[in-house]
């Protein structure tokens, strides 16, 4: 069966970060986050992936020049401008889904969903296309989908507000679809599926929806990314491996007498005498000289921060930043 992986975004909110990486290339616990897409989708029966492209496609096509991630293979379609979910949707599908069941999945979203089960549930329905759900505190961030008894979707509401909501139910970004889905939606143009495709379906009944309470992360955020790490390293989610005293540090990373605490270290970073990392990531080649203190934050790749800093509360550090000596940084994004 074939999926197709929206990755196209520009990853805003994870700026600076997501100036030279697209999101879902960077690392959890030392590999991409794309891959953990990846790896749920091929347990689940998913064999070819095609990877909707828009920001940076080459980080893709170059961290796998081979068309293959994890056992499955790869195509890449580059769209030629933004067209929006439903419209990636469309022209990612283009000469590779036919007449077949298809699945499609946001390339940023974690989940131990059971795809399986909601393929099943879909082909019993009968419908043109079925959502998966999940249930959250908080639904406004989201598109929020009420259903009858039989799964029916009876509406399609685009991020309400809280005390609005009719259900906590959100869109969690994976969906089963029949080919003839693609015909609702024209090829080359922007069109929103949430906004869009997802209310005409509504309108025609052909559109249903399963809830599952299973692990599900949007880790589009620095706090979400953080929280990811996070499930893992404490065990919440399983399949972290091979920790030290609770945190992922690279087989080449050098801690010497530095305390590492529910964290992630990268590969060739070096960490001082004193250093002090609690709950927090480290990408590739981070330098913490001698007596730093990160909380709650995440560098970049090559950061190097000077003797005595402490950067803490949810910072975030980009690719190759020098930090002074004796500095703090709190809750602030830094540039390189």
């Amino acid at each position: 069966m074939k999926a197709i992986v929206l990755v196209g975004g520009e990853g805003t909110r994870m700026r600076p970060l997501t100036y030279t990486t697209p999101k879902q290339l960077l690392p959890l616990l030392g590999s991409p986050i794309f891959e953990d897409v990846v790896l749920h989708l091929a347990a689940h029966g998913i064999d070819e992936i095609i990877l909707s492209l828009g920001y940076l496609p080459n980080a893709f096509i170059e961290h796998y020049p081979k068309g293959e991630c994890r056992g499955v293979r790869l195509h890449y379609v580059v769209e030629p401008k933004p067209l929006d979910t439903a419209g990636a949707v469309r022209f990612a599908a283009e000469g590779f889904v036919t007449h077949d069941t298809f699945v499609v999945v946001n390339g940023d979203v974690l989940t131990d969903l059971d795809l399986t089960a909601l393929i099943s549930f879909h082909r019993r329905s009968g419908a043109q296309g079925t959502i998966a759900l999940h249930p959250v505190a908080d639904p406004s961030r989201f598109g929020v989908v009420p259903t009858d008894s039989a799964g029916r979707v009876i509406a399609f509401v685009e991020k309400p507000a809280r005390d609005e909501a009719p259900t906590n139910l959100i869109n969690a970004g994976t969906y089963v679809f029949e080919s003839s889905v693609l015909d609702r939606i024209p090829l080359g143009e922007r069109v929103s599926i949430e906004r869009t495709t997802f209310p005409e379906m509504v309108r025609d009944g052909q559109l249903f929806a399963k809830a599952d309470e299973s692990y599900w992360l949007d880790t589009g955020t620095p706090q979400s990314y953080l929280q990811a790490h996070d499930d893992l390293l404490s065990g919440r989610r399983q399949g972290a491996q091979d920790l030290v005293n609770g945190s992922y540090i690279a087989d080449d990373a050098q801690v010497g007498a530095a305390s590492v605490s529910a964290s992630s270290v990268g590969s060739g970073s070096i960490l001082g005498i004193g250093v002090k990392v609690f709950n927090s990531v480290l990408l590739p080649g981070v330098h913490l000289e001698d007596g730093c203190t990160v909380e709650n934050s995440i560098l970049g790749k090559h950061v190097r921060v000077g003797a005595g800093s402490t950067i803490r509360n949810g910072s975030v550090v980009g690719d190759g930043a020098a930090v002074s000596a004796g500095v703090t940084i709190d809750a602030e994004k830094v540039e390189a």
